[in-house]
């Protein structure tokens, strides 16, 4: 069971917080602040997931539910009484973790190229969604801690996730809004801002 894991949980946080500020990597205060809101779900949903089940606890003390606490685990194996239940949540959670990865790397690649270039950058994933690494990350936030292992913490800071990087998304498309014009408000015309588009219709692969 995963109960006084911490130095499993000190790695994990470790990694999960390297990955953060590598692929997603702040360079205004705006974004500092955005990504201390992730760096706070990192840290406290790890420590409860390898450390003190925080939620299992909760539930168990202050509604009565009959959850074995001390034994930690996963909520959705104490809720079902199978270990089943676990492997469902964490095989579907996953998938959703990898799809949003994919997201984060590939957009993290194509908009450091486009920043080379100094051009507006519409190939490949930009093609499909115009702000992936977002996206990636509402992905990875959902499949890990509302899918896979949903604690208090989790289900509290992922809407406010997506509301924060919402509102950074918005005053990045000002920016470029003043950089590129006509040629960025047609890419907003033809393409989503967080729910990737899968015709195939006028898509780049450069």
């Amino acid at each position: 069971m995963h109960v006084g894991m911490w130095g499993i949980a000190l790695i994990v946080i470790v990694i999960a917080s390297w990955l953060l500020y590598r692929y997603l990597a702040p360079s205004t205060w705006k974004e500092w602040t955005r990504a201390g809101v992730v760096q706070a779900f990192i840290i406290a949903f790890y420590a409860e997931m390898y450390g003190f089940p925080l939620t299992i606890y909760f539930l168990a003390r202050v509604f009565g539910l009959d959850l074995t606490w001390s034994d930690g685990g996963n909520l959705w194996a104490q809720l079902f009484g199978t270990e089943v239940a676990h492997i469902v949540a964490m095989v579907l959670g996953y998938a959703i973790v990898f799809s949003g990865a994919t997201l984060v790397a590939d957009g993290w690649r194509r908009i450091h190229q486009a920043r080379r270039d100094e051009t507006l950058m519409t190939d490949g994933v930009y093609a499909r969604v115009r702000h992936p690494q977002y996206t990636g990350l509402f992905l990875i936030v959902f499949g890990e801690g509302i899918v896979h292992w949903p604690t208090i913490v989790s289900v509290v800071a992922f809407p406010v996730i997506v509301l924060a990087y919402t509102y950074l998304a918005r005053k990045e498309e000002e920016q470029m809004l003043e950089k590129f014009g006509d040629e960025y408000r047609a890419y907003q015309r033809r393409v989503p801002m967080f729910i990737p588009r899968f015709d195939s219709g006028q898509l780049k692969d450069a």
